[in-house]
């Protein structure tokens, strides 16, 4: 697979499909790991992106931008935008009931975003070939209608429980799997043998 069509499902493709045991339309997703950069609440510095399950197989999000979030004097580092498209897209799996990484995101900058203002984010899954599962997002700054700052096209993979016990730091690794909201997080996504 060439880079320039890694983005662009196959042609045999298929329509995403919400899971039933999805999170209702409207009902906050919470994070997936409480040290997790961009949806953490454990990350003082962290990004707190709080995902919204929305209709169909999207989600939309907020993120504000604070002053150790700049790159250029005011605005937002461009590596945070990335990250804050990368953690909505990647709270999609909620609704796919699935657990699935970032094989490759593709970012577009359209315009600064200074801080303190708040990026509304909106992403959805375009399509689904096999393990592979493609979204799109936009980052909208002020207000849900705004002016676009930032979108994304991604492809994520769909991988085991396994691809982070194995890969992990092993500190990392057990402290979450003692912790009973993680384990059962994690449990709640092997419906997809």
């Amino acid at each position: 697979m060439s880079r320039a069509t890694s983005l662009t499902p196959p042609p045999d493709a298929s329509a995403p499909v919400r899971h039933p045991d999805a999170p209702a339309p409207g009902e906050v997703l919470g994070a997936h790991y409480d040290q997790c950069f961009g949806c953490g609440e454990a990350q003082p510095h962290g990004l707190h992106v709080q995902a919204r399950a929305g209709d169909g197989v999207s989600v939309t999000a907020e993120f504000t931008v604070q002053p150790a979030h700049q790159g250029a004097p005011g605005l937002a580092h461009g590596g945070v935008l990335a990250t804050a498209l990368d953690e909505t897209l990647g709270s999609l799996a909620w609704l796919l009931q699935t657990i699935a990484v970032t094989g490759r995101l593709e970012t577009d900058f359209v315009r600064p975003v200074p801080v303190g203002s708040t990026l509304f984010l909106d992403a959805r899954v375009t399509a689904v070939a096999k393990r592979k599962i493609y979204a799109s997002a936009t980052g909208r700054i002020g207000a849900p209608d705004g002016p676009v700052g930032v979108r994304a096209d991604a492809l994520f993979v769909e991988v085991k429980l396994e691809h982070f016990t194995n890969n992990g730091r092993p500190e990392e690794v057990n402290a979450a799997m003692a912790d009973p909201d993680q384990v059962r997080v994690a449990r709640a996504f092997e419906v997809n043998p």
